[in-house]
């Protein structure tokens, strides 16, 4: 009897059943089959799951190989269990076909996504969106401001929130929503130019070369794409007459980096909500998400059946830090202990984001600014306030 099962003979199969996801937590979190459950293949207890009721298991991995083999093992001991034929990116293309069969439906899933973000999540994305924009004074007048997309849960949020900006807020700026394509594959392309003709996001396109450049470099090649990626961004939004890009990073991002520099890097720093290019003269970076939880991003794309692509990168199965496997990522293990530690005290994580804007310089043993190192034995026998010993 074979161990695989499409989709299709998944949704047929009458029985109760169990569909369990073995990728990653973070990939679980950025999109699944609707109901299942997340049980990492690192940490799947076979036995365990054997030994639990009687009852169909339909296995999810990425691509169809890991789940294969565990369904093989699962059946040794005594279950029955199939591997999702394809994986998530089977159910993926399933996704886009379906986008493209109807017209009508897309127009109404459209206006779904567009009111609940003013309805049913304005406490959670308008508000905290339209205050970081006030707060940091992210939005001036005359701005024309490129959003980039790559194509993830947040960056199509993001331009939503700019639509409805323009649609129902200030009119004092001009949009431009673009999309770099460095060399996605087929399906990652598809899946980011059908969802923006989903959400109605009129997307201009540019094509790099930047994972085939990356590809080829074996030190640090996530760091090298990155910074490639933003060139090229500046760079095609200053031709198109931009001010500004607008990135998708939210508040765990911010909370995540916070911590990082911390733990990795020996020092105190931030992500900051703008920031000025230090190589395209007149040009600002801004994070319009600076204030937005990443679970509520995922209520709402999960509330409106939204699947976006993840990491696209041709080195996602072996880099971990593009969102592979998760194993050996800092900032996955960053992530895993601001959530251990957050479900003690959830006052946590906002005395991390707190931590950076409530700096005494008085108690710190040297800080720099503008490069320029300052130590406090510069002026320790100034006389001044002392601190309380």
């Amino acid at each position: 009897m074979s161990l695989e099962r499409t989709f299709e003979e998944l949704e047929r199969d009458p029985r109760e059943k169990r569909v369990i996801d073995i990728r990653s937590r973070d990939r679980f979190e950025r999109g699944s089959w609707p109901g299942a459950e997340n049980l990492p293949l690192a940490e799947f207890d076979r036995t365990a799951v054997a030994a639990g009721p009687r009852q169909p298991l339909y296995l999810l991995c990425q691509v169809g190989r890991q789940s294969q083999d565990l369904a093989e093992e699962l059946e040794a001991l005594g279950c029955e269990a199939y591997s999702l034929r394809g994986g998530y990116i089977s159910f993926l293309r399933r996704k886009l076909e379906a986008l493209s069969a109807d017209a009508e439906q897309a127009a109404a899933r459209r206006q779904k996504a567009e009111q609940s973000i003013l309805k049913k999540f304005r406490k959670q994305l308008w508000s905290p969106f339209t205050r970081a924009l006030r707060d940091y004074r992210l939005i001036e007048d005359g701005d024309k401001i490129a959003v980039c997309i790559s194509g993830g849960k947040d960056s199509m949020l993001m331009a939503k929130l700019f639509q409805e900006l323009l649609r129902h807020g200030k009119q004092n700026f001009e949009a431009v929503f673009l999309v770099m394509n460095p060399g996605y594959n087929e399906l990652n392309y598809r899946a980011v130019t059908e969802n923006a003709r989903l959400l109605g996001v009129p997307i201009q396109t540019f094509r790099t070369e930047i994972f085939d450049i990356v590809a080829e470099q074996t030190n640090s090649p996530c760091y090298l794409c990155a910074r490639m990626r933003r060139g090229y961004l500046y760079s095609k939004a200053k031709e198109l007459g931009c001010n500004k890009i607008a990135l998708g990073h939210h508040y765990d991002d911010v909370i995540e980096t916070i911590l990082m520099g911390m733990l990795y890097g020996g020092q105190v720093q931030t992500m900051m909500p703008k920031l000025h290019s230090t190589n395209f003269e007149g040009m600002e970076l801004i994070r319009p998400l600076y204030l937005v939880r990443e679970a509520d991003i995922i209520r709402w794309r999960d509330y409106n059946d939204l699947h976006f692509i993840q990491c696209a990168c041709r080195l996602t199965e072996s880099c971990a830090s593009c969102g592979g496997t998760e194993q050996g990522s800092k900032r996955a293990a960053v992530k895993e202990l601001i959530r251990r530690v957050a479900a003690q005290d959830p006052q946590i994580e906002k005395n991390i984001f707190r931590s950076v804007e409530n700096v005494n310089l008085n108690t710190v043993i040297a800080y720099k600014k503008d490069g320029v190192k300052h130590h406090f034995l510069d002026s320790y026998d100034r006389p001044g306030p002392a601190e309380p010993d």
